[in-house]
Parts: C-alpha cells; sequence; structure tokens
C-alpha cells in the first residue's frame, strides 16, 4: 500500500530539496520507520502520514546541520575521544551485523545488489538500473523490497 507513494514523495522532497539522490535516502529512511513502528494500530491516512514521517526526517536532518555548524570543534573532539564502546555493544553490533549479511543473503541476487549498490556505493536508482540492466522502477521495488525483508528477518530474530 505505501509503495504507491514512492514515486510521488521523492519528486515532492526532490522539489523542495533540490537533489534527488539526499530525496530518495530521505524517502528511504521514511519507509524505514514505517516498518519498525512498533504499534498495531492501522494507519488511518498512509499518505499523510509517510509524508508526515519524511518531512520529520529532513526537519530533523536540518536540525542536526544547524547544531554542527555552531558546535565548537574542540567539543566535538574531546566528546569522540572519550567514546569507546563497551565491549557489550560490540558483540551487539556484531550480531545485528551477521544477522543482516543473513537476510540479504536470502534476496535474490538482483534484489540484493539493487539494496547494496544503493546503500553501501551510494549509486542513484539510475546509475543501479543501468549496471544491473534493468529499470529504474524495478530498482525502486527491489530496495524497498530488500529494507522490508530485513526488517522483518531482524524483528523474527530478535524475538528468538
Amino acid at each position: 500500500m505505501l509503495e504507491n507513494y514512492y514515486r510521488e514523495l521523492v519528486c515532492f522532497l526532490n522539489a523542495r530539496l533540490g537533489n534527488r539522490q539526499v530525496a530518495e535516502d530521505v524517502v528511504h529512511d521514511a519507509y524505514l520507520r514505517v516498518l519498525e513502528r512498533t504499534s498495531d494500530a492501522p494507519i488511518e491516512q498512509p499518505r499523510a502520514f509517510l509524508y508526515r514521517i519524511a518531512l520529520n526526517l529532513v526537519i530533523d536532518d536540518h536540525r542536526r546541520s544547524a547544531l554542527r555548524r555552531v558546535e565548537p570543534l574542540d567539543v566535538l573532539d574531546s566528546e569522540e575521544s572519550s567514546f569507546t564502546p563497551s565491549p557489550h555493544k560490540v558483540l551487539d553490533h556484531g550480531q545485528r551485523l551477521d544477522m543482516l549479511q543473513r537476510a540479504l543473503a536470502e534476496l535474490p541476487r538482483l534484489c540484493r545488489e539493487s539494496f547494496l549498490l544503493r546503500k553501501i556505493e551510494g549509486l542513484s536508482h539510475s546509475e543501479i538500473a543501468g549496471q544491473l540492466g534493468i529499470s529504474k522502477a524495478l530498482v525502486e521495488k527491489h530496495i524497498v523490497n530488500a529494507m522490508k525483508h530485513c526488517r522483518k528477518r531482524m524483528r523474527q530474530w530478535d524475538a528468538h
């Protein structure tokens, strides 16, 4: 149901942000937020809900960017040097990465490659379509399906 709004939302955000790749990233993040919802309550107005999430992500990013511009560099350096993750957190991240790799391995080749080329290599949908020899619409579908599959599998494995 929400997949029907993908292109529309990308175009909407692209017009406001002036950067299609950033717009696509925001839409992907918005879809992830929807997939990560813990509420079982049905979404009354899915289009409005998705747009609100996407706009909130843009606003949040803008606020973070504004804070970074005014934050003194010495504060950032001291925060970075004092941050050392606990062994438990390192292990947890390693386990989650293993689970994600297993979930990705379950996907069909083109679906997995579309997702990895976008999220790891940072290629645009057009570049991925050209590289894989498929349509841009199919690339978009593959990426959304990969995100859904990974989220579903991660939830299943977390439950056990």
